[in-house]
């Protein structure tokens, strides 16, 4: 992993300069600040361009704690020509890097509000072949560890007397797959926990729509737009206030949090379940920021380093 960025710098700078010569191009918009950001900026300088290198999540939120990677990170973003944070809580940690608060921008990502919107729960649950009269919740994300889909499962285990028509659907595909199927064997949950794998995007507002709840009790996000999707389709989010989570769940008549532990997801979702939610209020408070808004505040800010440059 620490030779990933000046390979990916090596592998790459020849193309940034034929296709700089062929067409020329006022700045270099790299995503995910290692090893990515790291390839960017070293071309930037050999192209003499300005270098914009956007935050995601996973790249300040993990690999800072590594110790071969964290001057990686810094060298990065303190020779960059700016920083695009997705969430205030990435930027904070961007500054505990040394990142002077002037160089970073947060844009937070959007929501395609024609894709996910409130669509008729009775319609959806008929079209995904799930009862009607279920408790639903989904949680939809990478089968990780980080993901929490293993404690989210235990505590539907701890319910299952409680609320016998609960059933939880896990949506998303990783190598945590064995141990969650072994886990929902253990117990013995095979009718009230599902694995359906990857689906496409455009099905998701189908489930979010479906379901009572939607789930993300992760140890560490940048800004998930799992949380935004549901959230635009009406859905309240039952989630661990971790990353930028908390700036997308602004209000209780959103959501809920629960620590991550077992006990408190339990609670949490037998609260979240037996609560009466305004899902026409939690989308009309959720559709306001559209891509086009996203896309707009990150041209603003590139076109302001590319003026920056031509001042030099």
């Amino acid at each position: 992993m620490p030779a990933h960025g000046m390979l990916m710098y090596l592998a790459s700078v020849r193309l940034a300069r034929q296709l700089h010569s062929e067409n020329p191009f006022e700045c270099i918009d790299a995503h995910f600040v290692y090893p990515d950001g790291f390839a960017a900026v070293r071309i930037g300088k050999q192209l003499d361009l300005p270098v914009v290198v956007s935050a995601r999540g996973t790249d300040i939120n993990l690999y800072a704690s590594f110790r071969i990677i964290r001057p990686m990170l810094r060298w990065t973003l303190s020779n960059a020509a700016g920083a695009i944070a997705v969430s205030e809580d990435l930027k904070n940690k961007m500054m505990v890097l040394g990142i002077p608060e002037k160089q970073i921008r947060v844009v937070s990502n959007g929501v395609d509000t024609e894709r996910f919107r409130p669509l008729d729960s009775k319609e959806t649950r008929k079209r995904l072949g799930l009862a009607e009269d279920d408790s639903i919740a989904v949680s939809v994300g990478s089968l990780i560890e980080s993901k929490g889909h293993h404690l989210l499962i235990e505590a539907v285990a701890k319910l299952s007397e409680r609320i016998p028509k609960l059933r939880l659907y896990v949506i998303g595909e990783g190598v945590y797959r064995s141990k969650l199927e072994e886990l929902v064997h253990e117990k013995q949950l095979r009718e009230k926990v599902f694995l359906p794998g990857n689906l496409p995007n455009e099905e998701l507002p189908l489930w979010f729509n479906a379901a009572n709840l939607s789930c993300l009790v992760s140890s560490r996000e940048g800004w998930p737009n799992v949380v935004s999707e549901a959230l635009a389709c009406g859905t309240p989010v039952l989630a661990t206030g971790v990353g930028g989570i908390p700036e997308i769940i602004t209000s209780s008549e959103l959501g809920m949090f629960v620590e991550r532990d077992v006990n408190s997801i339990a609670n949490g979702l037998e609260q979240a379940l037996t609560k009466a939610w305004n899902r026409e209020e939690i989308a009309g408070q959720s559709r306001v920021r559209s891509w086009d808004a996203v896309a707009a505040e990150v041209e603003s800010f590139l076109q302001s380093k590319i003026q920056r440059q031509s001042a030099f």
